[in-house]
């Protein structure tokens, strides 16, 4: 029988190297080979995390992702949820992202279900949620 699992999920950037160095430096993800498509105007990056999941970083310059304010909620994905292994993790590494200048939503703080999270913005405006779950 087989299983569903998620394979990767995508995010369009403007830059993708800096994205990468983002995910690779506070969540120690692995960054993969560049793949380019001339007459598409598309590139992309895979990063894969310890745990096996990956992220899509792409880039175009045919199309017009529509863009949004920084953590603004709109239908559709609202959030990458990275669990982080422990409280202490969540604490030190918000601590890190906010000193480094990252925006700083919410928490860390315990959430009614059960989750001790909390939500940053990346340079992108994307909503991170660091958590580990009860």
């Amino acid at each position: 029988m087989s299983v569903t699992r998620i394979d990767h999920i995508a995010l369009w950037t403007e830059d993708i190297e800096r994205r990468a160095r983002f995910y690779a430096q506070y969540f120690g993800a692995s960054v993969g080979s560049k793949y380019a498509n001339p007459s598409k105007g598309f590139e992309s990056r895979f990063l894969t995390f310890q745990s096996g999941s990956r992220l899509e970083l792409m880039k175009t310059s045919t199309l017009r992702p529509l863009k949004y304010e920084p953590g603004g909620h709109c239908m559709g994905l609202t959030h990458l949820a990275l669990s982080l292994g422990s409280e202490n993790r969540v604490d030190n590494l918000t601590a890190t992202l906010r000193k480094a200048g990252f925006v700083v939503e919410d928490g860390p703080r315990r959430t009614g279900d059960g989750y001790y999270e909390s939500v940053v913005l990346d340079r992108d405006g994307n909503r991170l949620e660091l958590t580990v779950s009860a």
